[in-house]
């Protein structure tokens, strides 16, 4: 992406600045490998989100249960997820998001196994929390470590194309159970998606850790030369050691501390209520669109496929996003997306008898409603310093999951309330146009990046 940079040793004696390196050097075989494997690592959340949603109306017929009762289990995991990002954000700081995410990982695979032998509601339900606790600590510290591994000129790019894997791994998932769950029964789906965590946790041991935290965090310089050597073939050692810019330091304060400062305070409350609201959205519609798309008349795969299509249509927009960010101004950008998924959220919901239209508009829906998403990371990213970057990430995707939680659990009453799909789906307008106005008004205050 760049042109290779030689970076002698600083004659004066200054330390090297690791950031500056990243910036300037070519993107290396180190960094691409770092992008596959947190890609990947978002493609299991992704797959084992949209999942349950097809696994539910099953379990329900099999277990006697209503679809009320769906509520609770499509929560339990978002409860999980948010719970687990709240307490790994500070702990990925501490101790590093290396060891952080092998821990997780590892933790969510088992979880997600052991829930093919679940044998009642209940005890799936407590399961999906804990699957939910490994998801939340994986996913903001994937994000942070790849973004740190990431030239600023294309870092939303980057780590947008990284969210490609939680839109691939939902599609995938849409279409897996759709044949699967028909020819191998429910189990399969958590069999497949806990196998697979499992297995790429022996890979992420290849791994290195955040250079920026190993700087930051005072670890020793033959380690941060390694990585360096690995990213800049020219790169020579300094006799001075290593740096970062004064800023992304985070003046020695606690992870906490910096996110609550009178200078990010603001901020931090503006980017959760959008993540917030977003989440509401995408949750009601990956968690209840099979259910909602049955009680419209559609046959089980087509309810199935429908709803591949939302997933599907995902991946096309944080490409468009991150390309943008890097651009223009990046707030301007999510918030407009946020927006346009209001639209045609709405428009979806007043077409569903038109079966030409409605593929078209849910993967539309879908484009841009990820497309906001998956960028918010990458806004939380770049608002926090080094020392409070997982913590700033991880709860804004903590408390955004709350949202997922109304999200998830709301399908069921207001189904039971006798509000029909078209109304459901129209009332989503409402918080995404929320999201879009509260990124607006981040996008004009005076300072919305660390700087």
């Amino acid at each position: 992406m760049h042109s290779s940079t030689t970076f002698e040793p600083d004659p004066a004696g200054e330390p090297l600045d690791v950031v500056a390196v990243i910036d300037r050097s070519k993107f290396s075989l180190l960094q691409w490998w770092i992008m596959l494997l947190c890609f990947l690592i978002i493609a299991a959340d992704g797959f084992d989100t949209v999942a349950v949603g097809y696994v539910g109306p099953v379990l329900a017929a099999k277990w006697g249960v209503s679809k009320l009762a769906l509520g609770p289990l499509f929560s339990a995991a978002l409860v999980g997820l948010a719970l687990g990002a709240l307490v790994a954000g500070p702990l990925g700081d501490r101790f590093g998001r290396k060891r952080i995410l092998l821990g997780s990982v590892l933790f969510f695979g088992i979880c997600t196994l052991v829930s093919a032998y679940a044998d009642s509601m209940a005890e799936l339900t407590v399961l999906r929390l804990l699957t939910g606790l490994g998801l939340g600590a994986a996913m903001p510290n994937a994000v942070t470590l790849l973004s740190e591994y990431s030239p600023a000129k294309h870092r939303s790019l980057l780590v947008n194309l990284m969210f490609c894997g939680f839109t691939l791994g939902a599609s995938t998932g849409g279409f897996a159970a759709a044949w699967m769950i028909p020819n191998f029964g429910w189990e399969s789906i958590f069999i497949v998606g806990g196998v697979i965590p499992i297995v790429l946790t022996a890979v992420l041991l290849t791994m290195p850790e955040s250079i920026r935290f190993m700087v930051v965090n005072g670890n020793p310089t033959q380690q941060i030369a390694k990585v360096l050597k690995r990213i800049s073939k020219d790169f020579k050692e300094p006799a001075a050691g290593y740096t970062v810019p004064p800023y992304d330091a985070g003046a020695g304060k606690a992870p906490l501390a910096i996110l609550f400062s009178p200078r990010y305070r603001v901020g931090s409350y503006l980017l959760w209520l959008t993540y917030f609201m977003g989440l509401v959205v995408y949750y009601l519609l990956t968690s209840w669109m099979p259910t909602l798309m049955r009680e419209a008349g559609f046959s089980v795969k087509q309810a199935a496929l429908m709803t591949a299509l939302l997933s599907l249509g995902a991946g096309l927009g944080p490409l468009i996003c991150g390309w943008l960010m890097d651009k223009v101004n990046s707030y301007r950008v999510v918030a407009v997306s946020f927006l346009l998924a209001g639209c045609f959220v709405w428009a979806t919901g007043y077409s569903l008898a038109s079966i030409e239209a409605l593929p078209w508009l849910i993967f539309t829906t879908g484009v841009f409603l990820a497309g906001a998403l998956t960028s918010m990371p990458v806004l939380a990213s770049s608002y926090y310093p080094t020392r409070a970057r997982a913590s700033g990430v991880a709860w804004m995707l903590g408390v955004g999951r709350f949202g997922g939680v109304v999200g998830a659990f709301s399908g069921g009453p207001l189904l039971s309330a006798g509000y029909s799909i078209g109304h459901i789906l129209a009332l989503l307008a409402i918080p995404s146009s929320i999201a879009g106005i509260a990124l607006f008004v981040q996008s004009i205050r005076p300072s919305t990046v660390a700087e």
